[in-house]
């Protein structure tokens, strides 16, 4: 039951949990929050997703401030990353209106396409020491390819956070342990959430614009959601998050699975 008119003391505590594990990992927002409103709760896809990514961009939001105080942020990744993201999130999400995003054939679309990203970010979150171990071994790669590769990575990422709302926690924090080898986790994951602000924001933007947003459900979420993430953060550089991974990652295969069968 919503209290005031539009807080609804179950989507606070959904957002609290999810908020705390985007804290403490960079993963969670899309890949526990947006499979979480359409099968928990019953929310249409793209409202889910929609909803999903300007709860993302408050709650990272947060999170950028709290590894901002901690130095763990690279803001020229950020930056490279946001300049092929941005313009995918506008482009995909301008495709998607044209598409009548709230019929039945594109919310079919919408859940096969979550179901699968939640699949390969479990597999990068199982894999996640072996990455790393591999990330170690390559060498540096020249600058200006590592840029356009930080470029191109961001586009894709654009791509598919505008349609599912998941890809730029796990996505974004594997593809970057590969192309920074040698960077420290820490700042790998501080770099990812404070990319993740600018794309949320478009893509939510472009959503609220084609009618895909719960306004009511976004303020229960971010009241719980905020908390999470400052409280968490600030632990982050301090807690070993293995057994949270894999934990996370036989949810992922569980709801993945659920959202392209069912």
């Amino acid at each position: 039951m919503a209290l005031f008119g539009f807080i609804d003391p179950l989507y606070t505590l959904s957002g609290l949990v999810v908020g705390a594990i985007v804290g403490l990992t960079g993963v969670g927002g899309g890949s526990l929050m947006t499979p979480l409103l359409i099968l928990l709760f019953g929310v249409h896809p793209a409202t889910a997703v929609g909803t999903d990514l300007l709860y993302a961009a408050a709650t990272k939001s947060a999170g950028t401030l709290a590894h901002g105080f901690n130095q763990v942020i690279d803001w020229r990744i950020v930056g490279l990353l946001a300049s092929g993201s941005v313009p995918a999130a506008i482009i995909t999400v301008w495709l998607l209106s044209k598409t009548g995003i709230q019929n039945d054939d594109v919310s079919r679309v919408i859940s096969i396409a979550l179901g699968v990203m939640l699949l390969l970010t479990s597999l990068s979150m199982f894999f996640r020491p072996q990455l790393i171990k591999l990330a170690a071994g390559r060498p540096e790669m020249g600058i200006k390819r590592q840029a356009v590769l930080t470029l191109l990575t961001g586009l894709i990422i654009g791509i598919m956070v505008s349609i599912s709302s998941v890809g730029a926690g796990a996505g974004g924090v594997v593809a970057l342990m590969l192309l920074y080898p040698k960077m420290p986790t820490v700042r790998i994951i501080g770099s990812d959430i404070a990319h993740a602000v600018p794309l949320t924001l478009v893509a939510g933007m472009g959503h609220w614009a084609i009618g895909s947003i719960d306004g009511n459900m976004l303020v229960s979420l971010l009241i719980g959601s905020i908390p999470g993430v400052l409280i968490t953060s600030h632990f982050a550089p301090r807690v070993n998050e293995a057994l949270l991974r894999v934990l996370l990652g036989c949810i992922l295969v569980l709801v993945g699975t659920r959202l392209i069968f069912s």
